[in-house]
This record gives C-alpha cells, structure tokens and sequence, in this order.
C-alpha cells in the first residue's frame, strides 16, 4: 500500500496521528527517563563522527508506538546479553501513535532526550518526518547497517517510504483475507460480489472494524479497489468510484462497525458475526492467545493483491554519540537472519521478519509450535503467488478514512 517517495508521507500526517489508534502497543513496561546530551548536531545537515562502539555501555530507553516490543523485544533482550560492553540495560514505554509527536517533539526542541529510540508505524514515521524529528539515520549511517542489504523485496519497499529517516525492523504481508466460522458459513465468498451475496443473505453475519481504527479494517478497505478494478487504487478520492460504490452496498447489511479489531475479535468469538476481513496476523495470533474458538477459519479471495505492512526504528535528533553507536550495533544486529526469525513470534504480524534467510525453523522453538499448530499451511504460497502493493500514502490514507467515515460508516459507528 505504500510506495516510492518517503515525503509522500508526510502531508496529511497529524490528521493522521487523531485518528490511527489500532496498532498502539499494550502498556508493557514503566518508563525510566535518562537525559541524553544533544550530539554534535541536529540539524541532520553535519553528519557527527559516531565511534565504532561507546566509550562506555549506554542504558537505552524505547518508545514503542506500534506494538513492535513482542516482535523486537527478544532481539534486543539478546542482543543486551551478548555485548553488555555496548548496551548495559533497555527500559520499554508504550503509547499510541497519535501521542508520539507530543512526547517527542519538546524533547528534540530542548535537546534533552529521555526517548533514545522509538519502534513505530507508518504513521509515527511520517509525523516525525513532518515535524523534523527523525535523525536521518540511513542517509547518515547506513553503511553501518550493512544487512539493510538483505531485506525481502516488499521490506526493500517499506524502506523506501522511510526516506532515509527509519530502518524497516519488521515486515508482513497483511491482507486482505477472510475469516469465518466453519459452523456458519457454508459457502465461502471467493470474491468480493461473492461476499456482497453472502452478506444480503445473511443480514448482520458480516462485519468489520472502522478502517480508521483497525489494521484488518483498513487492510480490506485498501485491498478493494485492486480486486474491484478500480481506476487508481492508489487514489481514494478520484480512483475508487467502484470501491466506494461497493461499501457502501455492504453496508445496508451491517449492524455496526467496532471501534478497533480487538472489538471485531470479540464478535467473532462470541458469535455476533460469522466472517470479517483479517490479516495473516490477526487469523494467527487470536485463536493462539486463546481469543478466539481454535476452530475459526480463513480464506483468501481468489484474485487479491497483498497490501504490505511494516515497523520501523527511528532516533529522535540531538542523540549522543555514544548512544548512537549503540543503537547502530543493535540495528545491525537485529537485522541478522539468525535473529530476525524471532519476529515471528506467536503470529502476530506473520511472517514478521524483513529479512531474506529468517526462516521459520531459526525462529524460538515456541514460535514454530505456534505457527505450527495455527499458522495456515497453505500461507507462504499464497504469499509467494500473489501481487503486493504498499499502503495508501499517509496523506490518501486521511482522505480514505474521512470519506468512509461520512459516507460509509456514519451512524453506525462510534469516533476514538
């Protein structure tokens, strides 16, 4: 869903920030403040010498605005136990994307940071891009993150959005794919005038989550102009004539949309609704947390494209030296193939890794049991076979949720 020019990102981006909230992290750890003194600049105009290694083991301190610290957290935890020379202790603090911008930014104005590196989405990329908080840090010192030169394709995508401004940690394919429960639905939907049949026949059995609020219900919102054929998928506003047209038909059958995918999970596990749009991460990891009956299933639409998804990590300006080197040599480190494969984790954003040679069995032996037992087989095909396409621009993203907010969801939803 994303492509090309990194500032594509940019414009549209504190709107942005109100309202994706879906992929904030889980509150996971009490944060610590350090005080960081401001590097030889940050202005990103004067690249400072950073040493090879700090001149003594730096604590780091981690913004985690996208759910990232499950999928790197291990790697760091390791990373901290094999070189204590570097990096002597890391404290985790989680928020949501739309808060990223007003905890950042009067740290970098007044050059005393206590966040030293922040694990986001897309959207807090952007806004830091927008309010020039990022150091650019593969512009500056991506010789020094050599294995960059091993990400996936789509990851090598995902990067470029970054514009220099943030390394890709982690990466999937998203969706969308379809998730139903086997006792309901009979005749699964292969495409989506299929889907629209099923839904008018089963009034209130499909549903999914407002795309402002939900990674599946953006995914499935941004698949649909690729499957319906519209003119320009990557326009929302001049483009989707036919996706458009196509919701807001579905829609006479949905009672209402949920306020986020956990919402949506809910619903399906308690058997409100029969089928909703899912992601390879959001089929997984629910029915392995225990969220969902073991035996709900998933299926793809028979002529889909892939709407790619990924996290990256960003320093905010004015960090030191010593720490920068640090965060170089853990970034370098994490994206080691041999250490990236834990990114698989328990499905949560499957595959998960960004880099070519991650492979399931390097993965911890409790991430193979899990995708073992709810991982679909027929997944890395699937994801090998069909097209992939980055994510709407921040600034189209903005224009889509509004438009489906007044034309689509109104009434039927409630704003967060």
């Amino acid at each position: 869903m994303r492509i090309a020019k990194p500032l594509h990102l940019v414009a549209g981006l504190a709107a942005l920030g109100i309202v994706l909230t879906a992929c904030s992290a889980p509150n996971s750890g009490t944060a610590t403040t350090t005080t960081n003194t401001a590097a030889a600049t940050a202005s990103g105009s004067t690249t400072p010498t950073i040493p090879d290694k700090p001149s003594a083991p730096v604590s780091l301190h981690i913004l985690d605005v996208a759910g990232n610290q499950k999928l790197t957290g291990p790697m760091v935890d390791a990373f901290v136990k094999a070189h204590p020379d570097i990096i002597s202790s890391v404290s985790w603090e989680s928020a949501g994307a739309p808060d990223l911008v007003g905890t950042i930014k009067p740290q970098v104005d007044s050059g005393n940071l206590s966040v030293d590196l922040v694990m986001t989405g897309t959207d807090g990329l952007s806004a830091g891009i927008e309010q020039n908080l990022w150091v650019p840090i593969v512009t500056d010192y991506g010789s020094r993150i050599s294995n960059m030169a091993n990400y996936l394709d789509p990851a090598a995508k995902m990067e470029a959005l970054a514009n220099g401004f943030g390394v890709v940690t982690t990466y999937y394919p998203s969706g969308p794919l379809l998730q139903y429960d086997p006792n309901v639905v009979k005749n699964v939907p292969t495409t989506p005038e299929e889907l629209l049949a099923w839904a008018k026949a089963n009034p209130g059995k499909f549903g999914y989550a407002r795309p402002a609020n939900s990674g599946s219900g953006r995914t499935f919102l941004m698949g649909l102009p690729y499957m319906l054929g519209d003119k320009d998928p990557s326009d929302p506003v001049n483009g989707w004539a036919k996706t458009w047209a196509y919701l807001k038909d579905l829609g006479q059958y949905i009672n209402n949309y949920p306020t986020g995918t956990g919402a949506l999970i809910a619903q399906v596990a308690d058997g409100t609704v029969a089928m909703v749009p899912t992601t390879t991460g959001w089929d997984i990891n629910p029915r392995a947390l225990g969220q969902e009956p073991a035996t709900i299933e998933a299926s793809a639409f028979s002529n889909f494209t892939w709407v790619t998804d990924a996290h990256y990590a960003v320093v905010p300006k004015g960090q030191s030296a010593d720490k920068m080197a640090a965060i170089l040599d853990l970034l370098q480190y994490i994206l080691t193939p041999d250490v990236n494969a834990m990114a698989y984790d328990s499905g949560y954003f499957y595959p998960g890794p960004a880099v070519k040679g991650a492979t399931l069995d390097k993965a911890p032996q409790a991430s193979q049991d899990v995708i073992k037992k709810f991982g679909r087989d027929w997944y890395d095909a699937l994801i090998a076979k069909e097209p992939k396409a980055v994510p709407l621009t921040p600034a189209n993203m903005v224009k889509a949720f509004d438009m489906w907010d007044r034309e689509v969801g109104t009434g039927k939803y409630t704003a967060k």
